[in-house]
């Protein structure tokens, strides 16, 4: 579902770094295996659906981590750009990741 053209931008702390499919795909299988081996859960949400062009769509989530069936107070919010390829499978093409965003923020994402 990844595509191996895969671009992505993440603010962290601050700092910003770009990575690709590779970085992304061990990123996130460490981040479930650790979610796993502890015994909690990702608790993810989406946000809102934007279509961009005929074939592209924008995909805004949350992801956060619940520990001890408590969410952390802060979530990442993910804008995932999707690209339709030749046999109309969707692929993911490019992300920007922020990261440390208060839970409380995501109620007053507004569109206009």
């Amino acid at each position: 579902m990844i595509s191996k053209d895969y671009k992505a931008r993440e603010i962290s702390a601050g700092e910003l770094v770009d990575f690709g499919y590779k970085e992304s795909i061990t990123g996130w299988e460490q981040g479930f295996n650790f979610a796993k081996e502890e015994g909690n859960k990702w608790d993810l949400n989406e946000v809102s659906i934007i279509p961009l062009r005929e074939d592209e769509i924008m995909a805004i989530l949350s992801a956060t981590l619940v520990i001890d069936g408590k969410k952390l107070d802060n979530v990442s919010l993910f804008f995932q750009t999707f690209k339709k390829q030749e046999k109309n499978d969707w692929k993911l093409i490019r992300s920007y990741i922020e990261t440390g965003v208060p839970n409380e923020n995501i109620n007053k994402i507004q569109f206009k």
